[in-house]
């Protein structure tokens, strides 16, 4: 028999802090992360806003290392926060990680330095020199979380994180991982990363206007407003949670993904690939499309995804489609890239923990081919527990989630 999958301990460093009550609040609250960039001079670009994370920890000169590994020490702390501690009730050795990350090469300085002193200089870090940030942020969590299965590293660009989640999902479920740390990481506000984005003309370019500026599903979008975190969930089964006597936050009730190959930056005009997505996680959960009361959406504010998004809810939910409340944390924090997923699901499970629904901030006048019930300026009650989460990444990788709140 498939076992249970309970989500037991949660963390996020996130432009909206790290604290998980001050980031449901200020969720709730409607408060956008958005400002100029700091972390490097961004004057020669066009866009030169971000959500940055303010506060937090600097690990090996690589802010998303340093975000995963303070994101996952957090979440393992308050999966013990309850009932007996996680090592204790489980085998040694026995936990995995399952990260989403983004793709990197070696680092640049690093090359160049090798080139010209052939080694590393004598303060580098002797696990930074000549490494991409996914082989570091493995080791490390590992390593300092004594998991002894083999790690999963996810690099599907925007889906990476919620591909995380539903892999490890299927591994607890099948019964090949006791307990598992599972989201993801990334910045991406670097010049290398954000003169990318331009030259795709992805991102906003509404400088003045940095708190205005992510407005998913509304028609004056000019795209998406980038971001940075980590978000980190533990996973373990549901009947061995209970017995430890662990605090049950949500239960993973289904997993779906798909890959579809239309484009590298735009969507399937015909929603195909997150069609599939959706259909595949209510499969995988055994429910009706008429069970779910929310769908956090993938909701980036660029002119072609909210569309195309909106035509694939339509397809796989019909006429409970027009039920169905929809919200994007996107609107408040951006896009966290490969770390995206992650926080969007615990933005939604620490809001509907409360009987919450967050907001979509700054749709004001919604698009006519954006015609659903999308959750505006306030939040809303949160009137049924399950919950569709959607991540839809460059290159056609699209992944979902069916998550239930205070599962019975």
């Amino acid at each position: 028999m498939k076992r249970r999958v309970a989500v037991t301990g949660m963390s996020v460093v996130s432009p909206l802090g790290s604290d998980l009550r001050e980031f449901r609040e200020r969720l709730l609250a409607g408060e956008s992360a958005a400002g100029p960039i700091t972390v490097f001079d961004p004057a020669a670009l066009p866009t030169r806003i971000a959500a940055e994370v303010k506060a937090g920890e600097a690990v090996i000169d690589d802010r998303k290392i340093g975000f995963g590994v303070a994101a996952a020490r957090a979440a393992a702390e308050h999966a013990n926060g309850a009932g007996a501690p996680l090592v204790a009730h489980y085998p040694a050795g026995s936990g995995g990680l399952s990260l989403g990350i983004g793709l990197e090469l070696f680092s640049m300085p690093d090359m160049v330095q090798f080139l010209q002193r052939q080694g590393a200089a004598p303060a580098k870090h002797p696990l930074s020199f000549l490494q991409t940030p996914s082989d570091i942020c493995l080791h490390l969590i590992s390593r300092e979380h004594g998991l002894g299965r083999a790690p999963l590293l996810h690099v599907s660009a925007c889906a990476a994180s919620t591909d995380a989640i539903g892999l490890a999902f299927r591994m607890i479920q099948a019964g090949e991982r006791d307990w598992m740390l599972v989201g993801g990481t990334d910045s991406m506000i670097n010049p290398m990363g954000v003169a990318g984005f331009c030259k795709l003309q992805a991102m906003t370019t509404r400088n003045d206007a940095p708190k205005r500026a992510s407005r998913p599903f509304d028609r004056d979008r000019d795209g998406f407003l980038l971001g940075e975190g980590a978000g980190v969930l533990v996973l373990e089964p549901l009947d061995e949670a209970r017995s430890r006597g662990a605090r049950i936050y949500a239960e993973i009730r289904g997993y779906g993904n798909s890959f579809d190959a239309h484009s590298i930056s735009d969507p399937h005009p015909e929603a195909e690939g997150a069609v599939l997505a959706m259909r595949r996680a209510l499969h995988s959960a055994g429910m009706a499309p008429e069970e779910v009361g929310c769908v956090n959406a993938h909701g980036t504010s660029t002119p072609k995804n909210d569309p195309v998004e909106t035509l694939g809810i339509r397809r796989v939910f019909g006429a409970h489609a027009d039920r169905l409340k929809v919200t994007s944390t996107k609107s408040m924090v951006g896009h966290l890239i490969s770390a995206s997923g992650a926080v969007e699901v615990i933005a939604q499970i620490v809001c509907a923990a409360e009987g919450w629904i967050h907001p979509t901030i700054n749709l004001e006048h919604p698009d006519a081919s954006c015609d659903l019930q999308y959750v505006r300026a306030a939040p809303c009650k949160s009137d049924r527990p399950v919950f569709l989460k959607n991540s839809f990444g460059f290159g056609g990788q699209n992944a979902s989630l069916v998550v239930q709140v205070n599962p019975g």
